[in-house]
């Protein structure tokens, strides 16, 4: 901990809590308590300082987790939404708290790294470090190759007034691709597929940068093997 302290936001995220942007949400809804008063927004902490979320209190957890977890459909990337059926944290049922680096919307499955982590959380969820992640997809009626050069090309979503990232995708099947992209943007395959007039019927991610899904199976878990874990923190350029 740098002797002035740090951002609060980056300070919950130290602790595994949640990414550096949810905690600025937490604190807008000042459900971020620091001495006994609201946090606010860019304030320095130390772990001298009492902290508390929901009025439990945060600390930086003693050792790092890090965790491959296949989501399944149905479960919703949150720990605090009162209207999901079932969250991640339910599925997960992990004994510490996990947050996830990087999510899936509810009607996908697949690999998502949980960690307490937080510089690894940040890291990875970071857009302009362009790590890949590897999903298969399947559509409503079958692919064309001009449709999926535009994809590959990048295109343009109008509602997101943005244009995506060169991409690589291979078609597998009449109505299948592997896709691999280096951006996060919300929904981001369902709405380059609708562009070109498809419909995702099944979307499954099977690699985030080095971890691969593997054999596990709906609402399972892994540790990441040493191995694993000095290349994901290599690539993410943050010490271990």
């Amino acid at each position: 901990m740098e002797n002035n302290g740090v951002r609060i936001n980056k300070y919950i995220a130290q602790c595994g809590y949640c990414s550096r942007r949810d905690a600025d949400m937490l604190i807008e809804k000042a459900l971020v308590i620091v001495n006994g008063k609201p946090a606010t927004p860019g304030m320095r902490v130390s772990d001298r300082d009492d902290i508390r979320i929901n009025g439990k209190p945060l600390n930086i957890p003693a050792q790092k987790v890090v965790l491959a977890y296949y989501k399944p459909i149905g479960v919703v990337c949150t720990g605090r939404d009162k209207h999901a059926k079932i969250t991640i944290q339910d599925n997960l049922k992990y004994p510490q708290r996990l947050t996830y680096a990087g999510r899936l919307d509810k009607e996908s499955e697949g690999l998502i790294i949980m960690t307490n982590d937080g510089d690894l959380i940040d890291a990875m969820m970071r857009g302009a470090n362009r790590h890949e992640k590897e999903y298969l997809v399947k559509v409503n009626k079958p692919l064309n190759e001009a449709a999926l050069d535009r994809m590959r090309s990048g295109i343009y979503l109008k509602e997101l007034e943005l244009t995506t990232r060169e991409c690589e995708i291979t078609q597998t099947g009449t109505y299948t691709m592997k896709m691999i992209l280096t951006q996060g943007v919300n929904r981001q395959i369902r709405r380059m597929c609708r562009a070109v007039g498809y419909e995702v019927r099944s979307l499954k991610r099977t690699r985030v940068m080095n971890i691969e899904l593997r054999n596990l199976k709906p609402g399972e878990y892994r540790e990441l093997t040493d191995m694993e874990l000095q290349a994901l923190y290599s690539e993410c350029a943050i010490r271990q």
